[in-house]
This record gives structure tokens, sequence and C-alpha cells, in this order.
């Protein structure tokens, strides 16, 4: 029951993020005169001394209205915050560094829900086209026969090139390098595991690196399945791995430190889950539409820069260009540590 799983994901998240919500900022209802939980008077919406709502609802509609309270937070804070993360969201970083806690949702709430809503819609998407070990398996074999192809039309070229008396150097390097990439092909394809050293362009991979390939070529599957498990439990590495990086922007600043830069993190990487839920969705109708998302993220970080660090249009630029760079290499020593984990898992 995959498709239930990921909807069970989804709403998790909303009830984990909206646990670790504060709730100041929001109305309530005053109807006892004293506080149910610990006796003390009301004189407001809370009890000063517990905290506790002073209006308690005993009605199966009003459960539910709490429930769909805590996933979305339908009153209020949810619909200010995603319009100001997608269009304003320097603003948005800015003004909770400020101290505007009680309007928008916290960066750590908003960053746990889209966790659980990305893996939950990659889920539901990736479940409907039947994508897995069948659907990897087909891609290996369809990526075979077309470098098949392209080794077919490479020896017909070589020896055109021979029968002319002109040099064969450049195209038997390519046919070397492509008969390379398929036996790796045929490799993963039938799970087979190399009994000599494992090498790649010529350099042997030995100890741990060595060790940890050989198990993924061995069980690829698996070792996907536990790489995708692990995204999900240690997606909060992407902050502290990534916040460095934004530091790396404002070295030494006095004014702007390692917090603003942890909200501006979190935030940023609440957003583009967002986008990658939204182009997946969209995938499901125009792979073409959905390919615009990859322009987005430098938009939305130049965005981000001047509204939340207050730089000008040169500096925020040159800033874009230097995290679009860090971002990538942030993804990748996450993919590292993720496949590192589930090799040795």
């Amino acid at each position: 029951m995959p498709d239930l799983e990921a909807i069970g994901d989804a709403i998790t998240g909303g009830v984990v993020g909206r646990a670790v919500e504060p709730k100041a900022g929001e109305a309530g209802h005053t109807q006892e005169t004293a506080c149910l939980n610990c006796g003390t008077p009301l004189s407001g919406p809370y009890c000063y001394q517990c905290g506790q709502h002073a209006h308690v609802h005993r009605t199966l509609t009003a459960f539910f209205h709490d429930f769909l309270h805590g996933v979305l937070h339908f009153e209020g804070k949810i619909w200010r915050t995603l319009p100001m993360l997608a269009w304003r969201p320097g603003e948005l970083t800015r003004g909770y560094i400020d101290g505007q806690r009680a309007r928008f949702v916290s960066p750590i709430a908003l960053f746990l829900f889209c966790v659980f809503l990305t893996f939950a819609v990659m889920g539901l998407t990736g479940s409907r086209f039947g994508s897995g070990p069948v659907a990897a398996k087909q891609d290996l074999a369809e990526e075979l026969r077309a470098d098949k192809a392209k080794l077919q039309k490479l020896n017909e070229e070589r020896s055109q090139l021979e029968k002319a008396g002109q040099p064969t150097a450049k195209v038997d390097a390519r046919i070397t390098d492509l008969r390379q990439e398929m036996a790796a092909l045929e490799m993963i394809k039938d799970t087979k595991i190399p009994t000599e050293p494992l090498t790649i362009n010529g350099l042997e991979m030995s100890g741990w690196l060595g060790d940890a390939m050989a198990k993924a070529k061995k069980n690829p599957e698996l070792v996907l399945y536990k790489i995708k498990t692990n995204a999900y439990k240690f997606s909060w590495a992407l902050i502290p791995i990534s916040v460095p990086f934004v530091w790396m922007l404002f070295p030494f600043s006095r004014r702007f430190r390692l917090y603003d830069h942890t909200v501006f993190v979190t935030y940023s990487l609440s957003f583009m889950m967002l986008l990658l839920v939204t182009a997946s969705v969209v995938g499901l109708v125009s792979n073409a539409l959905a390919s615009i998302a990859w322009f987005v993220p430098p938009v939305h970080m130049f965005r981000q820069l001047r509204g939340a660090y207050g730089v000008g249009t040169w500096g925020a630029l040159w800033r874009t260009i230097a995290l679009t760079i860090f971002a990538f290499i942030a993804i990748s020593m996450f993919v590292s540590l993720l496949v590192g984990i589930g090799a040795f898992e």
C-alpha cells in the first residue's frame, strides 16, 4: 500500500511541523472564567500561567477542525508564509529573524512539513509510473541498446577511415570508452560483482571506497532503497551542510550571524522542496513545462539574498552565482553521505 503510506507521511509531516510550531499570535475564544488546566483566573484568550487556550472544544466537528488546524494551520500562518516564501523570500527571512514569529510558520516547522510532503509526493508520482527495480532495469537495457547502436556506427566510421588511409586514434579512443561504459552497464544490470579490483578510468578503487562500490554493484536495488530511506531520515543534514557555504558569502560579518544564515538556509530548502513537489506534479502532465523549474532556484536565491541581507543588485548577483555553485557542492556532499551510509548498512 505505497500510496496510503505516502499520504500518511504527508499528514504526519503536518502534525510534526505543527507540534514544533509555537501558537503565539493566534486567536482563541474565552468563555470560561478560569483555566480548565490549572485553575488560574482568565484575562484573555490564553491562560497566562500555563498557556492553554481559554476555551476547550468538546464536539466531533471541533476535533476534526483541530486535526486540519494541526496539519496545515488553516487559520492563517501557512497562507501568510507560503506566498511570501515564493515571491518575497527575503522579506520573510528578515522578518522572522527580526522577531516576527507570530505571523509566520517557523523555518524548522515548514522544513519538516516540506520533507514529509516531498517524499510523499515523490512516492505517489513514482509509483504511478511504475518506477522501481523493474523500470530501472528496463532503462539500463534501453541504454545498452543505444550504446550498441553507437558502437556499430563508430566501427563503421573506423572502417571508412581505415580504407581512406586516415588516422583512427580518436575513433579508437571513443570505441574504448564506449565499450567500458557498456561493460559497466552490463555488470550493474546483471548485479554482478567483479572478481578483480574495481577500476575507473584506470584508477583502482581500493579500501572503503572500493568496498562500498563493490557492495553497490552487487545489490544496487538494495543500495538505492537505502539511499531513499536515508534521504528521508537525514534530510535535516542539508541544513548544517549548507550553512557554512552561506557564511562564506558574508565572512566575518558582525551584522549577520550564524542564526541568520540558518534561517536563510532552512527557508530556502523548504522552497526548493516545494518546487520539486510542484515540478513532480506538473511533470505528470508535461515534462517540458516541469523543466522550467530548473530556472527558478537562481531567481529565488537572488530575491532572498536581496531581501534578507539588504545587499544591492550586484552584490546579490555575484552571491547568487556563488550560492548556486555552493548548492551543487552541498547536494554532492549530501548524496555522498547517503551513498556511504547506504553502502555500509
